[in-house]
């Protein structure tokens, strides 16, 4: 494997949501510490599985893996961390602040804002050499699906141009009086994401022209922030040899055809292909096998009887959306199960029944296609940038237009706090779910961990509102909406795999106490009940039995999408195949 030669100390895998970046850079955490390595390995993503990958335990304290002599882990927990930071803030003043200024204080350390900087305090000290990470040889880090981590690797640069430059007021208190690290510390992480010698990044992918794509941009957008890409792998490709079997044989042509038009961005880069495995990557045993070039197909009783095939299908959810003509389609989960894929499929359906819909996207690495956008159709992403500079000017326009020139310059060197853009999100993504008062607003939404950051910041809001609100007056805030079942319809996308059916289940809990409830759950890319001979994905299939039957459990509505209506191919692309 061309990715492990002469690895340095440092290791990010990054790449598309459920591309598996957390099962290579486990299945690398082992293969290092099985060679008698000290290795700690680091979850960044806020939806972070590596517990559940390993069988144990992790979160935000370092804790060994037993069934792993030499390899210790570690799940940066964006809520815990910033629950300490506040604990940490407010001890010293609580006892000399009236109960008011004490919960106003709280609320103003509460937002996405001060979640990030204490996630990237605790992201620095391991990056910059501090006592943390002393005795390891190497330091692997599992990253949130791509936008969110090219935005972790911006923050060092960001932040020191930002307190170099003394910056910052009250209003910016959360972030500004967490960064507590020195300015050197801050400039040693940055020197060692910029250096090849110490820092490696791994780009992971599929073979899919989506994935590949997204890859590709974020070579560009990495070297925007200084940092140098310099090895692809190819996750879970289909092993080659046609065996006559239609579904094996039409995934292979469009793997293939993929690697073919590989982006010019990625045809430098030292590359490996990993071969596709026929089993859930849980388990010591799993992720040896996954970086192994002689793993072997498990034999599969041939008389598997199909269990979801009574299933209903994406078109029975949708009729039952199209009862109204408006309202809030929010599609959730861990990244990679389709989420962009199903939103399309159900915003187009929608439009075939005679609905006026708007699709748009809260993922920045998420990419709609606006060739769908038509009369009733339209289409649209929360990018970001656009919405902080149009955040930007709005502040300037109304604030600022009271404001003399010292207090104007004040005021737009505050908005280019890097915090303004958790603001401007939010801002954004509330405009979205009040159209839905109109029309039918299809959202396909981050990553769970980055989503359920964005249900924190709605919370937030709305707690800010309500205590600032005199008795007896009426408002509706957007979490008053999302909680709202006539008007949020929440639909959790997961695959029948153990993992996404696990992060699935938890991502409903989360929604829950948050007094959100899923309103169905689908299913995609089943195999379930595909008429397949070859012996892969028929020890796939067999694997989706154990998750299938929890889903199925607690009487939820649900609707599959099977793996053949899935596949694209160059004249039938996935989402038209859905609508069809």
């Amino acid at each position: 494997m061309r990715f492990l030669d002469e690895l340095p100390r440092y290791v990010f895998f990054t790449g598309k949501g459920g591309v598996g970046k957390t099962s290579v850079a486990c299945a690398t955490a082992v293969d290092l510490a099985d060679r008698d390595r000290r290795v700690l390995l680091v979850s960044t993503d806020p939806a972070s599985n590596v517990g559940q990958v390993f069988g144990q335990a992790v979160g935000d304290q370092i804790s060994p893996i037993s069934a792993v002599p030499g390899l210790d882990a570690l799940e940066i927990d964006p809520e815990e961390a910033a629950a300490q930071y506040r604990d940490r803030t407010l001890a010293p003043v609580r006892n000399f602040l009236s109960e008011a200024d004490l919960a106003a204080v709280t609320e103003q350390l509460s937002g996405a804002c001060t979640t990030e900087i204490a996630s990237f305090n605790q992201f620095t000290d391991l990056l910059a050499g501090t006592d943390a990470t002393d005795g390891y040889d190497h330091v692997i880090f599992d990253t949130a699906p791509t936008g969110h981590t090219v935005r972790l690797l911006q923050l060092p640069g960001e932040w020191t141009r930002f307190i170099d430059d003394g910056k910052g007021d009250t209003s910016c208190l959360g972030p500004m009086s967490g960064l507590e690290k020195s300015r050197s510390t801050y400039g040693r992480a940055l020197a060692t994401l910029a250096d090849p010698a110490s820092t490696r990044l791994v780009l992971v992918a599929r073979a899919q022209h989506g994935a590949l794509t997204e890859a590709a941009r974020t070579v560009d957008e990495l070297a925007e922030a200084g940092v140098l890409a310099t090895h692809l792998v190819v996750n879970g490709v289909m092993p080659s040899g046609a065996d006559g079997d239609r579904l094996a044989d039409t995934i292979r042509e469009r793997e293939q055809q993929a690697l073919a038009d590989l982006p010019p961005q990625l045809a430098g880069l030292a590359s490996d292909h990993l071969a596709l495995r026929g089993v859930d990557m849980v388990g010591v045993p799993a992720l040896r096998s996954l970086l192994s070039v002689d793993a072997k197909v498990a034999h599969v009783d041939q008389t598997w009887t199909a269990v979801a095939a009574s299933l209903p299908g994406l078109d029975a959810l949708v009729a039952e959306l199209a009862t109204t003509d408006q309202g809030l389609v929010m599609c959730m989960g861990k990244g990679g199960v389709g989420k962009t894929t199903i939103a399309s499929a159900v915003a187009l359906q929608l439009v075939a029944l005679g609905k006026d819909v708007h699709l748009t996207t809260t993922d920045p690495a998420a990419h709609l296609d606006t060739s769908l956008a038509s009369d009733r159709l339209r289409v649209s992403s929360i990018d970001p940038d656009q919405a902080t500079a149009e955040y930007r000017e709005r502040v300037m326009a109304t604030k600022g237009a009271t404001l003399d020139d010292d207090g104007r310059a004040a005021l737009a060197e505050d908005l280019r706090s890097p915090c303004t853009e958790e603001v401007a999100v939010f801002q954004a993504f509330s405009h979205a779910v009040a159209e839905a008062r109109h029309r039918f607003v299809v959202m396909d939404t981050a990553p769970t961990g980055h989503t359920l950051l964005l249900m924190d910041a709605s919370g937030s809001y709305h707690n800010e509102i309500v205590r600032n609100m005199a008795d007896g007056m009426n408002f509706t805030t957007p979490l008053m909406r999302l909680q709202d079942p006539d008007y949020t319809k929440a639909i959790i996308i997961t695959l029948a795999e153990t993992t996404p059916v696990l992060e699935a289940e938890q991502l409903q809990a989360d929604l829950e106490r948050a007094d959100i409830h899923p309103w169905a759950w689908v299913i995609n890319q089943t195999l379930d009940g595909a008429d397949t001979a070859n012996p892969l994905l028929r020890q796939r299939q067999s694997a989706e039995a154990g998750p299938l039957a929890a889903i199925r459990r607690d009487g939820r509505r649900l609707a599959q999408v099977p793996w053949g209506d899935a596949v694209a191919t160059p004249s039938r692309p996935a989402t038209e195949a859905l609508v069809h």
